[in-house]
């Protein structure tokens, strides 16, 4: 019993600064560091889980262009995403706020809001300060090209308010479903796409499922990429922020035809007919491969762009994920939703939970930096980080301010460059999520608190502690054991969480 009160005195000293904020923003650089300021290319995956990538574990297929970055560069194993889900998680990455400050919480559709609006998600306010509005103040050209999400067009939130000069792709992630949509947006314009619109939910419970009964005429990421390389090409005579929201390997599963025969045809022993939602396919495992080796090269057509236009030597380049893989299925529980085998791929590795889940398979993501020449190539770190650090830390890589009220964020760029390889975070990183049955969590250290079922009916689930050094799985649950922790960490949880009346959460003020 001493020995474990010694080992409380401890852990209680090691987290007072849990009560404190700080702030590891400072600008070391001169005006002759660099002859031209630095250029941002962030690539944002969509639902792409822990260990979907070569450089993370995947086994089952190759990803040379991201290997190859993991090589030139950094690779994280403790990044999380700034939520379990899409437009909150997006919300966090621009605005450099975590979830219990954010506007943003949940994927809560606009028109719920303001039936004026027939799509997007509900809109960031006119005060909020994103990453692209910084640096397109700062004389940087913004271009977005993929999923936005936080706003439909002509709302407050639309990205052209929000910071880009060029926006090209989906304003709704509802939309987004369709990897061959009616549409996409050229900024407030809409551009027809295809005049036979792929719908990205529909079923066939009996009949031959056909592949090529789910394609339309125009395949949405590659003129979507296309859009991206013409906006690297026509900003390379000026400092340029790229932001890639792609959308794969988002669910529905309907790739082009002519990838899905890269892979073995032995995968797919059973046709997927879309009981878990989504689109039916004849060949889930191959299109889900599909969707990720596409990820790969897309990022190869970036790095190779970067090249060619001689603008990699002072890029940073940063590809990650919005949130893990795709959540488990309902109807049919050997398969993920839209018919994505998690388990065959493995995609969050010995991983708790998936996509919606607080737990590490919901939002631990890859993450992978390059900047040559500044970054040390074939590097790893196991530095807790995540979404709500960005902000700050490509302000201090662009030698720009962060705003007063940018406080959740710790810019590790130090890190990155190797300046302070031992960086360790001052303040924990907070989850405040109020779908999915309203769940939250508090990661200090290797501590990681986590409660369930806030917003149900039933009872309230437990307060749940888990040493990350110990159990990455987080099978066991230590609550029980150190009740002192628990109250310390639940109560910097409720101090970091405002009232939000669009996405509200009733976190239990005691230890019950």
């Amino acid at each position: 019993m001493e020995r474990l009160n010694i080992w409380l005195t401890s852990c209680l000293c090691m987290l007072v600064s849990l009560g404190q904020t700080g702030d590891s923003c400072a600008m070391d650089y001169t005006d002759a560091d660099r002859e031209r300021p630095l250029n941002v290319v962030f690539i944002l995956a969509d639902d792409l889980g822990w260990a979907d990538i070569g450089c993370y574990g995947q086994l089952q297929f190759e990803t040379p262009n991201l290997d190859r970055l993991a090589s030139q560069g950094m690779r994280f194993t403790q990044h999380y995403s700034g939520a379990p889900v899409c437009a909150p998680s997006r919300c966090v990455l621009m605005t450099g706020k975590h979830l219990g400050h954010a506007e943003i919480r949940g994927n809560k559709q606009a028109k719920l809001i303001d039936p004026r609006f027939e799509e997007g998600q509900a809109p960031l306010s006119e005060n909020a300060t994103t990453l692209a509005s910084i640096l397109q103040k700062n004389g940087y050209r913004t271009g977005a090209f993929g999923k936005w999400g936080l706003g439909p067009v002509n709302s407050s939130g639309s990205p052209d308010k929000k910071g880009f000069e060029v926006f090209f792709g989906y304003n709704c992630q509802s939309v987004a479903h369709s990897y061959y949509p009616a549409y996409l947006w050229s900024n407030t314009t809409r551009i027809p796409l295809n005049s036979k619109a792929i719908p990205g939910h529909n079923k066939q419970p009996q009949g031959e499922v056909r592949c090529e009964d789910w394609v339309g005429e125009n395949y949405a990421p590659y003129r979507m990429m296309d859009e991206a390389i013409a906006f690297l090409k026509d900003s390379s005579d000026r400092p340029f922020f790229l932001y890639l929201p792609l959308i794969e390997p988002h669910v529905a599963l309907h790739p082009p035809l002519n990838r899905l025969d890269d892979f073995p045809r032995e995968w797919d022993t059973e046709v997927y007919r879309g009981e878990n939602g989504y689109l039916p396919t004849a060949r889930p495992r191959a299109a889900y491969a599909a969707l990720v080796t596409d990820i790969d090269r897309h990022v190869g057509r970036v790095l190779d762009t970067l090249d060619e236009l001689k603008l990699a030597e002072n890029t940073l380049v940063v590809f990650t994920s919005d949130n893990g893989a795709t959540h488990a299925g309902t109807a049919n529980p050997k398969l993920n939703m839209g018919g994505a085998d998690m388990s065959f791929f493995q995609s969050t590795a010995h991983l708790r939970g998936y996509k919606g889940s607080i737990h590490e398979g919901g939002i631990r993501v890859p993450m992978i930096a390059r900047l040559p020449g500044v970054i040390e190539p074939s590097t790893v770190s196991e530095s807790p980080t995540y979404f709500a650090d960005w902000l700050p830390t490509i302000l201090e890589a662009t030698q720009f301010d962060k705003p007063d009220d940018s406080k959740d964020g710790e810019s590790f760029w130090k890190l990155l460059t190797g300046e302070n390889p031992n960086w360790k975070r001052e303040n924990p990183m907070i989850w405040v999520f109020p779908e999915y049955g309203g769940q939250v969590a508090i990661r200090s250290e290797q501590w990681k608190l986590v409660r369930k079922q806030l917003n149900t009916p039933k009872r309230t689930g437990p307060w749940e502690l888990y040493d990350l050094s110990q159990d990455e799985s987080e099978q066991t649950d230590v609550a029980w054991k150190y009740p002192e922790l628990v109250q310390l960490l639940s109560e910097r949880l409720i101090r970091e969480t405002d009232d939000n009346d669009l996405f509200p959460v009733k976190i239990p003020s005691t230890v019950d």
